[in-house]
C-alpha cells in the first residue's frame, strides 16, 4: 500500500505536535504493530519520533514540565497553561540546539554525571534568559501564553527555571524527605530551600510549588515545609509566606466533605466508591495538617479541622444509617404471626425493586470502600454496627427464603432467586467475598437440589 503523501503527513504532523502527551503516548502504542511499508507506517515513524523528542523535553525541563497545567489560571497554585510548553521547547531548541543534542547523549550514556548536570543546568539558564528576552518566537509566544492567564505569569516562569537545578536536586530525594523524615533529611531540604532563597528572596514559594507539582498529590508538599521549619505553629506558619499552602488543603477538605455529603445514591457502586476515594483524601488531608502544624484546637486553623473531623464523621455515619435502610428496603419483610408468635417473614409476591437495589448497592459499596479510614475518621463503631446489625437481618432473611424455597412455598421462584442475589451481593460487600459466595451457594442448593444431589 502506498504511503501517505506528504501534504497529509504535514497535516498529521501539525496534529500531533498540538495533542497532549497522553494522547501522543496513546497513538505511539496504537500503531506500535504497523509495518513501514503500509499507508500508516510513515504516521508511526512520526509519532515515534515525537514522543522521543517529548522524552527528551521533559527530561530536560523536568522541573517546570508538571507545572504546565490547563490554562494555567488557578488562584491556588502555580500553574503555566498547557499551550505555552510547545513553545518555550521550541525556543530553546532554536537557541540551543547543540546543548540539548548534548544533553541527549549525556542522558544516554550515564556515566558523566557531573557533565549532564552542567548541560542541564545551562538549558533551564537558557530558557530562562530567552522567556525574560522574548527575543526568539517560541519564548515570546511562551512569554505572552503565560501573561495571559495570569499577571507576570512569564517572570513567575523564569524565576522556577531560575532554581530549577535546585528543584531537580531536591526532586530525586523528595521521596526519602516524604518517608524517612529525620535529622539528616531535614537537614538536607533545608539546604535546598536555603540555596532557593539565595538565589531570589521570593523564591521560598516557587520552590515548594515546584516539588508540589511533582508530587502525587500536591498537599504532600507540606510534610516538607514542616521539615524546613521544625513543625511550625499555627501562627508562624499563617503569618508567613508559606501560609497559602495550608489554607489550600484546608478549602479541598471542605470541597471534599460537600461532594461526600451531596453523594447521587441512584448513580450506582461507582458513584459510592468514588465518595468513598473522597473520604479517604479527606482524613489524609487532615492527617497531613495535624503532622505537620503545631495546632491548636480551640482556636484557628486547628478548631477548623476539628469541626471538619466532626462533620466527615458525621456525614459518613448518616451514609451508613441511609446504607443500612436501603438495604431492608430492597429485601423487605412484613411480620407474620404463627402460633401466637410474631416472626418477620419475607415478601416475596412481587420482584425486587432495580432502583431500591441500585441504592443499597450504591451505599453499600461506599460502606466497604470507607473501611480503611474509618478509625481515623471517628466512624469506626458506627460501621461496625451497620454490619452487624444489618448482616444479621440479611442472614435472617436468607434463612426464611432459602427455606420457603426448600418447602416449596414461595410465590414465585425466580423472583426469590432475584431476592437471594440481591442478598448475596450485600452480604459480600458487609463481610467480603467469601459471606457473598456462601448465599449464593445456599440460594444454588435451594434453587437447584437436583443439580445438589448429583454432584
Amino acid at each position: 500500500m502506498a504511503a501517505l503523501p506528504e501534504r497529509k503527513i504535514e497535516i498529521v504532523r501539525m496534529l500531533v505536535s498540538s495533542a497532549p502527551d497522553k494522547v501522543v503516548g496513546s497513538l505511539q502504542q496504537a500503531l506500535s504493530g504497523t509495518s513501514d511499508s503500509s499507508a500508516l507506517g510513515s504516521v508511526r515513524r512520526l509519532v515515534e519520533d515525537e514522543v522521543a523528542e517529548r522524552t527528551l523535553r521533559n527530561r530536560i525541563l523536568a522541573p517546570v514540565v508538571a507545572m504546565f497545567e490547563g490554562d494555567g489560571d488557578d488562584p491556588h497554585a502555580l500553574t503555566f497553561p498547557a499551550r505555552a510548553l510547545p513553545p518555550l521547547w521550541r525556543g530553546l531548541r532554536a537557541t540551543e540546539e547543540a546543548t540539548i543534542e548534548e544533553a541527549r547523549a549525556a542522558l544516554e550514556d550515564q556515566e558523566r554525571p557531573q557533565l549532564l548536570t552542567e548541560v542541564l543546568e545551562k538549558l533551564t539558564q537558557s530558557a530562562a534568559q530567552g522567556i525574560r528576552d522574548r527575543e526568539v518566537e517560541g519564548y515570546r509566544v511562551a512569554a505572552e501564553a503565560c501573561d495571559a492567564a495570569k499577571p507576570s505569569g512569564s517572570e513567575a516562569l523564569a524565576g522556577c527555571l531560575d532554581i530549577a537545578p535546585i528543584v531537580r536536586r531536591a526532586s530525586d530525594r523528595m521521596s526519602e524527605w516524604l518517608t524517612h523524615q529525620g535529622s539528616e533529611t531535614t537537614a538536607a531540604a533545608r539546604l535546598a530551600f536555603k540555596d532557593a532563597v539565595q538565589v531570589a528572596d521570593d523564591a521560598g514559594p516557587r520552590f515548594f510549588q515546584m516539588l508540589a507539582a511533582q508530587l502525587p498529590r500536591r498537599w504532600m508538599v507540606l510534610r516538607i515545609i514542616s521539615a524546613v521549619m521544625d513543625k511550625p505553629t499555627e501562627r508562624y506558619l499563617a503569618d508567613s509566606e508559606l501560609g497559602g499552602f495550608a489554607e489550600k488543603v484546608l478549602d479541598d477538605v471542605d470541597g471534599l466533605l460537600h461532594r461526600v455529603a451531596h453523594l447521587d445514591v441512584d448513580a450506582g457502586p461507582e458513584a459510592g466508591r468514588e465518595a468513598a476515594s473522597f473520604v479517604e483524601l479527606a482524613v489524609q488531608q487532615v492527617h497531613a495538617l495535624e503532622d505537620s502544624i503545631d495546632l491548636k484546637r480551640d482556636h484557628g486553623w486547628g478548631q477548623r479541622i476539628h469541626k471538619q473531623r466532626t462533620e466527615l464523621a458525621g456525614i459518613v455515619e448518616r451514609r451508613l444509617r441511609a446504607a443500612e435502610k436501603a438495604a431492608i428496603e430492597a429485601l423487605p419483610m412484613q411480620r407474620q404471626r404463627a402460633h401466637k408468635a410474631a416472626r418477620l417473614a419475607p415478601c416475596l409476591d412481587d420482584p425486587p425493586e432495580p432502583r431500591l437495589r441500585a441504592r443499597a448497592m450504591t451505599l453499600l459499596t461506599f460502606a466497604d470502600a470507607v473501611q480503611m479510614t474509618a478509625n481515623y475518621g471517628g466512624f469506626a463503631s458506627a460501621r461496625a454496627k451497620l454490619i452487624e446489625d444489618l448482616g444479621e437481618y440479611v442472614d435472617h432473611y436468607v434463612e426464611e427464603v432459602v427455606d420457603r424455597v426448600r418447602l416449596d412455598e414461595a410465590p414465585d421462584r425466580d423472583i426469590a432467586a432475584d431476592y437471594l442475589k440481591a442478598a448475596a451481593d450485600f452480604s459480600q460487600l458487609l463481610r467480603g467475598p467469601k459471606a457473598g459466595d456462601l448465599v449464593r451457594r445456599r440460594a444454588h442448593a435451594a434453587l437447584h437440589p437436583e443439580a445438589s444431589q448429583a454432584g
